[in-house]
């Protein structure tokens, strides 16, 4: 039972951030693949030792094995119903959970598979939640932009034959600062035309500069980007166009792009008039929930209980949920103001 009785919205959680331990390790052993520490609880250990990263890169390569029993309909598919299985237990009303499909190509999937996959998996388990779902699929910035050119492409694609079949919104996701984020502007030129929603990572583990190349792309939302703080007619720019930041403060602190939670920009950004938003990120990884979250929010961050409904109101705006239901959301979070 969630001691924050208003309705909770998730927008930046990645399902290979999400999984269940247990699940990952029963999947290796079956599968014949080895993961660092050997038996479950070494897994474990080793995820809790990795997880306060030097940087966000460092931190990325901690999905490199979990990713490995994620090559298959069924596991994909299994994973996906228990995240939401897991989410809907911590009493969100709504989350976004966004997945890379060219990550999951290993053993012969196509892209468009994995998307069946993971829709197959939330099939699974939809008639059993209350919380109700959308799936962002991410292109990835893995190295310079040449390359994972034409997967990322296809990742375009992929979102608009699915868009409106489960499929809300297309991301980019992945290391920063290894090329240029314009450089990446093609897509976001190519997803525009197709008038697909779109998100960048930006202004985390770099500063904000990517959050301008991020807004010149015209997403309507930002992953992370705390580091807009840095720059304030940019700040002006997202408060006036109604730019949305996923702020994830677990992992910020852990990737060490903010020195702690009493140092995040999150309350100075919210205060401006920024749509700041509290997220996840990778709850496995982070060992988080949106509770915990929240907790930090309060104790840490200089947030009043107020200001996390705001921001939930905030996250409905933000989502890519239908108009009906947004309208529905935000009268339940204004009841509780």
């Amino acid at each position: 039972m969630s001691k924050y009785p208003f309705p909770k919205i998730e927008l930046h959680c990645h399902l290979d951030g999400s999984y269940r331990i247990e699940t990952v390790y029963e999947l290796a052993q079956k599968q014949g693949i080895e993961l660092p520490g050997k038996t479950l609880e070494g897994f474990r250990q080793f995820l809790i030792d990795c997880s306060n990263a030097d940087s966000v890169n460092e931190y990325l390569k901690m999905f490199d094995d979990p990713l490995k029993v994620m090559q298959d309909r069924e596991s994909l598919a299994r994973i996906t119903a228990e995240v939401v299985e897991d989410l809907d237990a911590q009493g969100l009303a709504y989350a976004e959970i966004r997945f890379a499909p060219q990550l999951h190509m290993q053993k012969g999937m196509s892209q468009d598979d994995a998307v069946e996959a993971v829709l197959e998996g939330y099939k699974r388990v939809k008639d059993k939640v209350k919380m109700k779902v959308g799936f962002i699929t991410c292109m990835m910035s893995i190295g310079p932009e040449t390359v994972n050119w034409d997967a990322n492409m296809e990742t375009v694609e992929v979102c608009k034959r699915w868009l409106g079949k489960g499929v809300v919104a297309l991301d980019l996701a992945g290391a920063e600062g290894i090329v240029p984020l314009s450089n990446f502007g093609p897509l976001f030129e190519k997803a525009r035309k197709y008038n697909l929603p779109i998100i960048c990572h930006a202004g985390d583990s770099q500063d904000w500069k990517t959050v301008e190349d991020a807004i010149n792309f015209g997403v309507s939302r930002i992953g992370h980007g705390h580091h807009i703080y840095e720059n304030p007619y940019l700040c002006r720019v997202a408060a006036d166009n109604s730019i949305a930041l996923e702020v994830c403060p677990t992992s910020n602190v852990q990737c060490k792009t903010r020195e702690s939670y009493r140092m995040h920009t999150a309350q100075n950004l919210l205060n401006m008039g920024i749509p700041v938003t509290i997220n996840t990120d990778n709850p496995t990884l982070t060992r988080t929930t949106l509770d915990l979250e929240y907790d930090h929010c309060l104790k840490e961050m200089g947030f009043e209980e107020e200001d996390l409904i705001l921001m939930n109101i905030n996250s409905v705006r933000a989502s890519f949920m239908p108009l009906d239901e947004k309208n529905e959301l935000i009268k339940k979070l204004e009841s509780y103001l």
